[in-house]
């Protein structure tokens, strides 16, 4: 069977390399808004199945791989910035305090129409930041397309103080000890 990521993520791209199994990239089209009192696990969970569901039509026999992130602290969700201003004051709101990052993943058979979801939870407490520490960061790795403005796989892990789940690839995008299981359920051989 064809496998299918549908994300335009270069990071999540870059994980799903690491299994040295040809795939095909394909964009869903698809709001990614929050539902009304939608919770932040929820909307993830949804989108992951929604990004699957979106390409599908595209793809006869494939698996297709749907993956979504959503950061959130109490009552605020963290998206992808798009500015150094909200980089900033989002990493401001996060100093000192403990953000969860929720990535859900889906996998579609477009044979069978059977969709497998799980998520992987990540908890990311941030050490407290100065402000001057935040702006160097911001300016130095540029942060504006990750949710919660920190890229822990690059110079945002010396923003933190503890990184608990479990899979460290979860908060990168895409939890690749999950995938491996669930495409191990579809029949494809891993290693």
């Amino acid at each position: 069977m064809k496998l299918v990521l549908a994300s335009t993520s270069a990071y999540r791209r870059e994980l799903l390399q690491r299994f040295g199994l040809p795939f095909d990239v394909a964009r869903p089209d698809i709001d990614e808004s929050p539902l009304p009192d939608e919770t932040p696990w929820a909307t993830a969970e949804r989108l992951a199945v929604e990004k699957a569901h979106a390409v599908a039509g595209q793809f006869e026999d494939a698996l297709i791989i749907g993956s979504d992130q959503v950061a959130y602290m109490d009552t605020a969700r963290f998206g992808k910035p798009g500015t150094t201003e909200r980089a900033v004051a989002q990493l401001k709101s996060m100093s000192g305090r403990t953000v969860i990052f929720h990535t859900a993943l889906a996998v579609l058979n477009t044979r069978t129409g059977h969709v497998q979801l799980d998520a992987v939870p990540t908890e990311v407490r941030f050490r407290t930041l100065s402000d001057a520490e935040i702006v160097r960061y911001v300016d130095k790795e540029r942060p504006l397309d990750c949710a919660g403005s920190a890229k822990s796989e690059g110079l945002g892990i010396t923003l933190l103080d503890a990184l608990r789940g479990d899979d460290p690839n979860a908060l990168v995008g895409l939890p690749l000890i999950a995938l491996a299981r669930m495409l191990r359920n579809e029949g494809l051989a891993l290693p």
